[in-house]
């Protein structure tokens, strides 16, 4: 598709299915060069895993064997998110928060630290910038950490910024470049014109006209009609009870973001800590439980005993989009001019800004972003060289990453 020189003397224009940080972003960018876009969101705009999130920027800390492509896109666009950040500040007249006091991963017991050494040895050989410091080392840095602990996993430029503040700010910044949102307002299908996606159709029945359609529909992607079965997106729901305490925002008890066994913790710079996630597949099942609050904060309390004494200050649940292999669903499929742009799983804000701009440059340009080829809905039909696991990250002397076929970049493999 190329809706940007199709139609060289009309304003192309774009219908985007989902008003969370991914569709958002994508509106934004598209709006920037002059495409008229309308977002649809069967909700608020922003309230529903965008708003659920911790906002963390880790890939590398998290990289586990199979997940080299994405590993590699991850690295993208944990590089592009300082100078997203920057102009999206500009252009909302508002902070972000992003901070970059880098992840601790930390091992509580031997058992804690043979798991993570284990996995950061696989990490070094991809050449990140993680390293295993001492107990002492990681209560140096986060002196509220229980005493005694075997270590941490320090992974420097695993960032975070404040995912509700990305929301508030993509809307204002869409809004102002011409974008309309129209929330409370549900798709029911993609509208189809000559084996092309031409619209979408409301619950209520009204039809608006498109040159393009893009789904992000996160969790719900899989529900909207109009495509053939194999051609509406693998996307499950993967449900995460969360909850946000109160620190002394001149005192916290933390400045890294720390994982802990069971639990990872956030501190934001208003005092709130937030401490998630719990992983449940349960569907579209939205209730807090006792159990799964329970775990996060025996989790949470295992690794600082302090936060026993922080108030709560509230508790939610959210539901991630989890493709089949739970990594992200990206660019054209079997449909012209429907893009994909859902199945984001854990990685939804950390991809904000690499999704945004290869998906305006395959709108606009009919450019698909080499980073985003492993992650096309046709790897569930074709599960050669369409499938992430064929694929491996080439980091070159900047460390600036790349990704090739394995059969092209080890010669052993050429013959697959």
């Amino acid at each position: 598709m190329e809706i940007g020189k199709s139609r060289v003397n009309a304003r192309p224009s774009a219908a985007i299915i989902g008003a969370g940080v991914i569709g958002l972003s994508i509106a934004w960018r598209l709006a920037q060069r002059g495409t008229a876009v309308t977002v649809f969101d069967q909700g608020v705009a922003g309230a529903g895993a965008s708003h659920a999130a911790a906002g963390m920027l880790a890939i590398c800390a998290e990289a586990e064997p199979g997940e080299e492509a994405l590993v590699a896109l991850g690295r993208a666009s944990q590089a592009s998110w300082p100078v997203f950040a920057r102009d999206l500040e500009a252009a909302a007249d508002s902070p972000l928060d992003l901070r970059s006091e880098g992840t601790l991963l930390v091992a509580l017991t031997a058992d804690d630290q043979a798991r993570l050494k284990h996995r950061l040895e696989f990490q070094q050989r991809l050449g990140l910038p993680v390293e295993w410091i001492s107990g002492a080392e990681a209560r140096r840095r986060e002196p509220h950490l229980v005493p005694g602990i075997a270590g941490a996993v320090l992974s420097p430029e695993d960032h975070q910024v404040d995912n509700r503040k990305l929301v508030a700010a993509l809307r204002v910044a869409a809004e102002r470049t011409g974008v309309s949102l129209r929330g409370q307002c549900a798709v029911a299908r993609i509208l189809i014109a000559g084996e092309r996606a031409a619209g979408v159709a409301l619950a209520d029945g009204t039809q608006i006209q498109a040159d393009a359609v893009v789904l992000a529909a996160g969790a719900w992607s899989r529900r909207i009609e109009g495509v053939p079965t194999d051609a509406r997106p693998p996307v499950r729901p993967v449900k995460g009870q969360t909850i946000a305490l109160c620190m002394d925002a001149a005192a916290p008890l933390l400045n890294h973001v720390v994982w802990a066994p069971g639990a990872y913790l956030v501190p934001r710079r208003d005092g709130r800590l937030i401490i998630g996630a719990t992983v449940e597949e349960k569907g579209f099942d939205a209730s807090l439980t006792a159990g799964g609050v329970l775990s996060l904060l025996e989790a949470a309390w295992r690794a600082i005993p302090a936060v026993e004494e922080l108030p709560i200050d509230d508790m939610w649940v959210g539901h991630r989009p989890g493709s089949r292999d739970d990594a992200p669903i990206l660019g054209p499929g079997p449909t012209e001019g429907l893009v994909y742009a859902t199945g984001h799983y854990r990685n939804g804000i950390l991809l904000t800004p690499i999704t945004a701009d290869a998906i305006a440059r395959l709108v606009l340009d009919g450019e698909v972003d080499p980073m985003i080829a492993p992650f096309g809905i046709e790897r569930f039909q074709r599960p050669a060289e369409h499938d992430p696991e064929k694929w491996v990250p080439v980091f070159g002397k900047d460390h600036a990453p790349e990704i090739k076929l394995k059969r092209d970049h080890d010669p052993a493999l050429a013959a697959e």
